[in-house]
């Protein structure tokens, strides 16, 4: 697939996601299957662009090209400002954030809410298109509600204006993360349109994955919370579309290496103090399935150090690798 002059390749893309899809994360996706990652979305507000949050999120120095920055807000020009602003640090391709259904959003009149003022999305993806010479995105839901489900018309406006792709969640704001994904409207929304279509909401496997791709007939996949503590998800699916081989799951000790990378990266980038809060949301992801879960993150929580957490975190998956290569009781010697 491609978006403007950038293949997309393999078509799998890690969702942007407030506070999870950051340099870390993206860097090590990408590493393990996804062929795009978009930024965790930033405020159009230029007030906000000097902090050290803002100025985080766009530190793309050794990421993989094409680099992907997500904006958010509700004012076309201000948008569009925002726009220039992450180009000149890097962007090679703008995301314009429609999808998000957070209350705190949404009652700023951004995110989802947009989709209720079809004449602003007009006049939002028209200003953001104008103002940069790299392609853009979009990233909408369904719709509203059940009553207000209009991501066709949104579609086709998208298109008019010069939208490059359009991810499409499956669901309506009112829905948030409940329900199934509406892959229906996916596949008539990439019907009403020639843009590439990227189908995003419950592609949770790699069988999930060709179903949702056969459905809807969409160009790519988008995959989010799927990927929490699984980032190898990208590559069981690529492999699984390439040739309908089911990749094993990795080893414990495959596990492990990765969440230990993966907790350095986020250490180095972060700071300590700042590294080590940020990684526990990971390390519980990461362990979410295993063995004595509950009992895991209530002991790694207490660390306050780059090396104690490193330490618990090999130490309780060093324990799980024993018992898993342990004999079964009564085994032949």
């Amino acid at each position: 697939m491609l978006i403007g002059p950038h293949k997309i390749d393999p078509p799998l893309i890690l969702a942007p996601m407030a506070g999870v899809t950051d340099k870390p994360f993206r860097q090590l996706c990408k590493r393990l299957g996804a062929g795009y990652a978009v930024s965790e979305m930033t405020s159009s507000d230029p007030r906000l662009w000097r902090t050290r949050k803002s100025v985080q999120r766009l530190d793309h120095e050794g990421e993989p090209a094409p680099i992907g920055v997500q904006i958010a807000g509700a004012e076309p020009q201000a948008l569009a400002a925002a726009a220039r602003h992450a180009v000149d640090n890097g962007a090679e391709i703008i995301d314009i954030n429609m999808g998000c259904p957070a209350k705190k959003v949404c009652n700023a009149w951004a995110g989802s809410a947009l989709l209720k003022d079809e004449a602003l999305v007009e006049r939002i993806v028209c200003a953001v298109v104008g103002a940069v010479d790299v392609p853009v995105t979009l990233k909408i839901r369904t719709g509203w509600d059940a009553r207000n489900r209009n991501g066709v018309r949104v579609a086709r406006i998208a298109e008019e204006a010069g939208v490059s792709a359009l991810a499409v969640h499956g669901r309506t704001r009112d829905m948030l993360y409940t329900g199934a994904a509406e892959y229906e409207t996916i596949a008539a929304i990439k019907q009403a349109v020639r843009i590439p279509v990227i189908a995003n909401g419950d592609v949770t496997s790699p069988q999930v994955a060709g179903e949702v791709l056969a459905v809807t007939g969409a160009d790519a996949l988008m995959i989010g919370r799927a990927a929490q503590g699984r980032p190898w998800i990208f590559r069981e699916i690529a492999q699984f579309l390439a040739t309908g081989e089911i990749v094993p799951p990795p080893g414990v000790a495959a596990v492990r290496d990765t969440l230990l990378e993966h907790v350095r990266a986020l250490h180095e980038f972060y700071g300590e103090a700042a590294g080590v809060r940020i990684a526990r949301k990971h390390l519980a992801w990461y362990a979410k399935d295993r063995p004595e879960n509950a009992a895991f993150r209530a002991v790694v929580n207490r660390a306050e150090t780059t090396e104690e957490q490193l330490c618990l975190t090999r130490d309780y998956f060093d324990a799980l690798e024993r018992v898993a290569s342990a004999p079964a009781f009564g085994a032949a010697a």
